[in-house]
């Protein structure tokens, strides 16, 4: 696990790909959460930080890329609030099929479970799961754009959901993607093509205003 920074308080690190974030019954792999506990020594207890092993926030496992993680209780709770009170800043990276209609925009459409796939999510009528999402094209290809995707709520999948629901999928996503063409977009870009591009919080000790960046892995750099 590549560490971008730490302190007493907190650990930035480079989430890979492909790797889960937190533990599970089901989940037989090392997961960041695993990893965390054991090279810190975070003992398993009743309250909430030691039950969530210091972890206040997620990234699916197919996306790569910063995440912050607490070593202390006080750093858990404090964070905990700037994320539940979305006053904490992300930027990702996708590459997206098509060319975007305009240079920037925002979508703002509810997200909830999919009606006929409980595994999934879809564009709901449901109005309390808001789900607002800010994009902006950085780089146009041909066939593909690579976009800066600022979230400014955090449903499951939602990236992944509205990015499909403006009928610009992210190029290898194997659920929201266009299907008839995954295996082409794989022999390009074997994984999802959504990186965590940048995080802003405000470090819960200091009370200083943070960002770390996390670069582009190797095998989706060479793409743009």
């Amino acid at each position: 696990m590549t560490i971008i920074f730490e302190d007493e308080a907190i650990c930035v690190i480079d989430k890979p790909y492909g790797v889960i974030v937190n533990n599970a019954n089901t989940v037989k792999s090392e997961t960041i959460q695993s990893w965390f506990t054991s090279k810190y020594n975070i003992i398993s207890g009743n309250s909430e930080f030691a039950q969530k092993g210091g972890i206040v926030h997620r990234l699916d496992k197919d996306t790569s890329g910063v995440m912050v993680l607490a070593k202390t209780e006080e750093a858990y709770e404090k964070l905990k609030i700037q994320f539940l009170e979305r006053t904490t800043k992300k930027t990702y990276w996708a590459l997206v099929h098509g060319k975007m209609p305009e240079s920037s925009g925002i979508i703002s459409a509810p997200i909830d479970r999919h009606p006929k796939d409980s595994r999934k999510f879809a564009v709901s009528t449901n109005l309390s799961r808001t789900a607002i999402t800010e994009w902006k094209v950085l780089k146009e290809f041909p066939e593909y754009s690579l976009l800066e995707l600022s979230p400014h709520t955090g449903r499951t999948h939602q990236l992944r959901v509205h990015m499909q629901h403006l009928h610009h999928p992210i190029v290898s996503d194997p659920i929201y993607g266009f299907q008839k063409s995954l295996n082409e977009d794989l022999k390009i870009c074997p994984r999802l093509f959504l990186h965590a591009k940048t995080l802003t919080f405000v470090h819960p000790i200091s009370n200083n205003e943070l960002t770390f960046e996390s670069n582009l892995p190797e095998g989706l750099n060479k793409l743009v």
